[in-house]
């Protein structure tokens, strides 16, 4: 590069430094450190590589840009306001961090059209990073590369590496060799408490060579090394690593290289002699008309990539096809789902909900083309790989994600938003803890990711309290915009899957037996779960109400029968999806949950339930850790049996 265009882009560069200090000065609240360090390797990015345009910011062959550290989203903002995204002016900026605006204090989905993913906790957008570039990896063998031919380019900080989720995202992409994805790692040595050297020994360099990536080190402020490195990255087989050695704060004459430059203004002494370093001479949010008008030229580059793109689809034979693989149809039921629902009621026998689930993959794989599915390396327990899953070539869409549950969750969210597929995973119900972060995003999102979790409850049997779910159904029902669900036969895994297929706005979980369970429903014409919970049996003259979900459904229709040898009649209502049933209105709730004694039995934590149910009334439930032995023995062990919870029923209401 020659003095004048460094001299550009250094110009270039302080312009996100100074409205970065400026948004964070005036907010009194923010990360200065990672936007000041990272400006001079964003610029040669923005500039040169990537391929954007922010008067279509969906334009399906975009590059991807996502900062996984993104405590410092005043870069991303700075940047989107600089290239002239329309919904992040100069207001947007000032309002950085304030209550309703779309600067947030971590990029949020949604908000802004430059954020392609929801980032904050750590790792998680590299994770996210993983699964838009295997979206890209597999669109583009199925479409070619006039059509779909993009990188993935992300931003990460040494917290983002410390994450354990960073080790599994690596390896996975590494083996998949993941070209595309091209990793920009802020090396600063600078965490919250200090140096990283009082944490973190890792050679990263060796560290993802030995995952099979390309690995890069530059000086991160030297603009002809920052421009070499993408160059290289972009022809490389494998995808890349570059390590950009950078300064924390830079320009910052007392805080750069500091910790102290991470997570706090730099107040306002320390504002003037930084601008003042960076020879920045502007009022506060003033950008020299010049520089924003280089800036502005950047972001009108990417009209004329996205115009040519578009001749390409209108001439392309694959145009109708690309756009299917791109939307997301609602499923309607059809004379097939008729015969497919009989055939499940005439083949009535015991089965675990995971077979079932399995069943209804097998029929929803041939009816929806942009499936993706998968498993942490459970799937023959899971059941979640059919006769039509394709693991290679055009037609893709199963993904063997390996021990990595974490990676799997966060992948699949990135899936989601890429856009192409509806992405689904499975693990053990007890394993969804390894993917908390990432569930948590999905529902914040309001994407459509659908985890099936099996092994749903100690009826798992023999693997023991280790692997016995016990508080996990609790805990994922009180996540925000998110629907469990918890089926009790065949007929009910069926309306589960259709219901999750259908909702394109919340994910849906799926926990499911591993031990078979009856069939209990005969009539299929309605989807009854839609409502979240409704009559299994009905009795007008009812004394009492039960309530079960899942396994212990048929259990509970065990102890109907005893009461109703002793004369004491009840409804049993079945709760598939307890949020879908909170979301009724309270007519319906009422008539549900009536007004007699109430009795709910679940193979699981009792947390959430009271919210159903009068001081006076019983919740069979288990709130200790599971044992190790047969399924049977277990739930006998507990109290789960149709004769010990008739007997509690009878003794504490009918005597």
């Amino acid at each position: 590069m020659n003095e004048i265009e460094i001299n550009k882009l250094q110009n270039m560069a302080n312009a996100i430094r100074a409205l970065s200090i400026d948004a964070i000065e005036k907010a009194n609240s923010g990360h200065p450190g990672m936007p000041l360090g990272m400006a001079d390797v964003a610029t040669v990015l923005f500039s040169k590589y990537l391929k954007f345009d922010p008067n279509m910011p969906n334009w399906l062959n975009r590059d991807r840009f996502v900062l996984s550290a993104g405590h410092g989203s005043m870069l991303l903002y700075a940047i989107s306001y600089l290239v002239g995204y329309k919904d992040c002016n100069l207001q947007q900026i000032k309002n950085f961090r304030q209550l309703g605006s779309k600067t947030a204090g971590h990029p949020e989905y949604g908000l802004l059209k430059s954020i392609e993913t929801t980032t904050g906790p750590l790792g998680q957008g590299l994770a996210n990073c993983v699964g838009m570039a295997l979206a890209e990896k597999i669109l583009n063998k199925k479409f070619g590369k006039n059509l779909i031919d993009h990188k993935t380019w992300v931003i990460v900080g040494d917290g983002c590496l410390m994450e354990g989720i960073s080790q599994e995202a690596i390896s996975f992409a590494g083996h998949k060799n993941l070209n595309k994805l091209i990793v920009l790692f802020d090396d600063n040595k600078i965490s919250i408490d200090g140096s990283t050297d009082m944490t973190c020994s890792d050679n990263q360099k060796k560290r993802f060579e030995a995952s099979n990536w390309e690995t890069i080190t530059i000086d991160g402020h030297n603009f002809d090394q920052i421009d070499k490195a993408i160059k290289i990255a972009l022809k490389s087989n494998k995808p890349s690593l570059i390590s950009c050695k950078t300064i924390i704060g830079f320009g910052s004459p007392n805080k750069s290289g500091k910790e102290s430059s991470h997570g706090a203004p730099l107040g306002k002494i320390e504002t003037e002699l930084t601008k003042k370093r960076l020879n920045w001479s502007s009022k506060e949010f003033i950008i020299p008309k010049k520089i924003l008008n280089d800036w502005r030229k950047i972001g009108g580059k990417g009209k004329k990539l996205r115009e040519n793109w578009h001749k390409k689809l209108n001439a392309s034979s694959q145009k109708k096809e690309l756009i299917k693989q791109m939307k997301r149809n609602c499923i309607s039921r059809s004379n097939e789902t008729s015969i497919f629902l009989k055939q499940l009621i005439k083949n009535q026998s015991l089965e675990a909900t995971r077979k079932s689930s399995q069943k209804t993959l097998e029929f929803f794989n041939k009816k929806i083309m942009n499936l993706l599915g998968g498993s942490a390396d459970l799937t023959g327990s899971n059941l979640t790989k059919v006769s039509t899953s394709e693991l290679t070539g055009k037609n893709q869409n199963y993904i063997h994600y390996g021990v990595r549950e974490h990676l799997m969750s966060g992948a699949m969210n990135g899936i989601a938003v890429h856009g192409g597929f509806i992405p689904y995973g499975g693990t053990f119900l007890v394993f969804s803890d390894y993917c908390k972060n990432a569930i948590r995003l999905s529902a914040m999102m309001k994407q459509q990711v659908i985890y099936v979790f099996t092994h749903d409850s100690i009826g798992l049997g023999e693997d023991g309290p280790t692997h016995q779910p016990i508080e996990h159904l609790a805990g994922l029902r009180a996540i925000p915009n998110i629907n469990v669900f918890r089926p009790c036969d065949s007929i009910e895994t069926f309306e589960a899957w259709e219901i999750a297929l259908n909702t394109q706005t919340t994910p849906s979980i799926l926990a499911l037996s591993r031990q078979n369970v009856p069939l209990v429903r005969g009539n299929f014409r309605k989807n009854l779960s839609m409502k979240g919970a409704y009559f299994l049996n009905e009795n007008k003259k009812a004394r009492l109400t039960l309530i079960a979900s899942g396994s212990e459904v048929s259990l509970a229709l065990d102890v109907q029968s005893i009461l109703e040898k002793k004369k004491i009649k009840s409804n049993l209502v079945s709760m598939p999806c307890v949020e879908i049933f909170e979301k009724q209105n309270k007519k319906y709730k009422e008539k549900i949950l009536g007004n007699n004694p109430r009795v709910v039995i679940e193979a699981s934590s009792s947390q959430g339930w009271y919210k159903f149910i009068n001081s006076n009334d019983i919740i069979f439930s288990i709130d200790e850790f599971g044992e190790s032995g047969k399924a049977e023995h277990l739930f006998n062990h507990f109290g789960f049996t149709k004769e010990k919870i008739s007997n509690k029923i009878i003794k504490k209401f009918f005597t």
